[in-house]
């Protein structure tokens, strides 16, 4: 007897296939937190979440489809406090405590994996999507403050320049010393 779409049967196996996606990519940004994108293989990713390569390369025939899936679930997050902040009166107090935070105390491994992925979109073409998902994101949350399209994209650079120079200053950075910069650029 064949079970109709919304069974408990078919709803159970979406389920769990989910749930099994989201544990491959929470191994996957472990697997990078430690060794980097070169470390991830279907087999250090199934090792790293306890299962089986076999059961990887269902979910994720290749390391590609593994580390597009893995990048998309980061920047939902991202893209998400990026809507948040936009719907700010003034939404550069938020952007900026977004960038700080996510260098700063919130630092774990999920930053450092997350810089890993969008540093490969450059090379990788399977990541080029989420990261024009971001830039597109984030240039929606600017045009209010920065009309003038080649002026927001240097602030959009900045941006992501604030990110990275977040990250790997030694001294971390607080919303407001983030909010100054961001001030600076904008236009008056």
């Amino acid at each position: 007897m064949r079970r109709s779409a919304g069974s408990p049967t078919v709803d159970g196996r979406r389920r769990k296939g989910d749930e099994r996606r989201r544990e491959l990519r929470e191994a996957t940004m472990r697997v990078i937190a430690r060794g980097g994108i070169a470390a991830v293989t279907q087999r250090a990713v199934a090792a790293e979440a306890g299962l089986t390569p076999s059961l990887v390369s269902y979910h994720f025939p290749t390391v590609d489809a593994l580390l597009s899936a893995t990048l998309a679930a980061v920047n939902d997050a991202y893209v998400a406090a990026l809507g948040r902040c936009a719907r700010d009166a003034d939404p550069v107090p938020a952007l900026a405590a977004l960038v700080a935070q996510a260098a700063g105390s919130e630092r774990g491994y999920t930053v450092d994996a997350e810089y890993e992925l969008f540093l490969q979109a450059g090379r990788r073409p399977a990541l080029r999507e989420e990261w024009s998902r971001w830039t597109g994101a984030l240039d929606a949350l600017l045009a209010p403050l920065v009309p003038e399209p080649a002026r927001r994209a240097g602030v959009g650079a900045a941006v992501d320049g604030l990110f990275l120079r977040c990250w790997c200053d030694p001294v971390p950075w607080r919303a407001g010393d983030v909010e100054t910069v961001l001030r600076a650029l904008l236009p008056a």
